[in-house]
């Protein structure tokens, strides 16, 4: 698995609540184009987000499931993006100081992205999850209460 970690200003709880919101996908997954429809107990196990990837007129619709949920510590996702595949993210949430070290792991488990060598498919999910996770760290951050 491809494994990419920063550190978040805010706390697990503060992560989670960007990742509990299922509307906010789009705006933190990188190559998420839109979220057209989120279950209402998001993100209990089972619970999907449909959402598409791509730009128009090349958009995919398709879904992500939450496989494991632990607030705040953990979310485990299988995530959906054919004809290119299935693959599974597990965000892992750990207090680190007055922030929060939130790690990505991902891996193709299905479909064409598996051909892909493994070194190369590493290399192009690290980039990809390194931006997700500046984003996921924007709108954590922007939601925190500033200093007086």
């Amino acid at each position: 698995m491809s494994t990419t970690t920063r550190i978040i200003h805010g706390s697990p709880d503060a992560v989670f609540d960007v990742l509990a919101n299922g509307w906010s996908y789009s705006q933190w997954v990188v190559g998420a184009s839109r979220v057209r429809d989120v279950a209402p107990d998001w993100p209990a196990e089972g619970t999907r987000i449909h959402h598409s990837v791509g730009a128009w007129p090349f958009l995919i619709n398709d879904t992500t499931t939450v496989r494991r949920s632990e607030r705040p510590i953990l979310l485990e996702l299988i995530v959906r993006a054919w004809p290119s595949g299935e693959g599974v993210v597990r965000i892992t949430c750990r207090a680190q100081g007055d922030g929060t070290e939130v790690t990505m792991e991902e891996d193709a488990t299905k479909g064409p992205a598996l051909l892909v060598p493994r070194p190369v498919r590493d290399l192009a999910l690290d980039r990809r999850n390194r931006e997700a996770l500046r984003r996921l760290a924007i709108l954590v951050e922007r939601a925190q209460p500033r200093a007086a």
